[in-house]
């Protein structure tokens, strides 16, 4: 994984980074506790063909809908700068099921480090 530097003193995005990197983990691992943990009171989560999520609460509802058994994200690249977190990497599931998507996420930092907006891009195959 290769992280951007997200510039001399800004602590806020360099707090942002970790907590992206933490989330694909917590949502991995079905912590949803630690998950909500992550994200701003005021989160919105945009993810394709779904209404914006709109508050911690109903961001992590839509990620549970949004999450398939056994699926994993392996993060290939995150880069970030004033407060802005890009993450690329590729959604992979178990052998023998659904094919890998690849994705790309934008999140916004809050002013505290946590979460505060993210919308999701995957890869269209033509």
């Amino acid at each position: 994984m290769t992280t951007g530097n997200p510039g001399s003193g800004d602590l806020v995005t360099a707090a942002g980074i970790d907590h992206v990197r933490l989330l694909y983990d917590y949502l991995d691992g079905g912590d949803l506790d630690g998950c909500g943990s992550l994200l701003h009171d005021a989160m919105v989560l945009e993810l394709p063909g779904r209404q914006a999520a709109r508050g911690r609460t109903d961001a992590l509802r839509a990620h549970v809908l949004h999450a398939l058994p056994g699926v994993r994200h392996v993060v290939d690249q995150v880069v970030a700068q004033n407060r802005t977190v890009i993450a690329t990497g590729r959604r992979v599931a178990p052998e023998g099921t659904a094919a890998e998507q690849r994705f790309v996420d934008v999140f916004t930092i809050a002013d505290d480090g946590l979460l505060r907006t993210c919308v999701r891009y995957f890869h269209a195959a033509l």
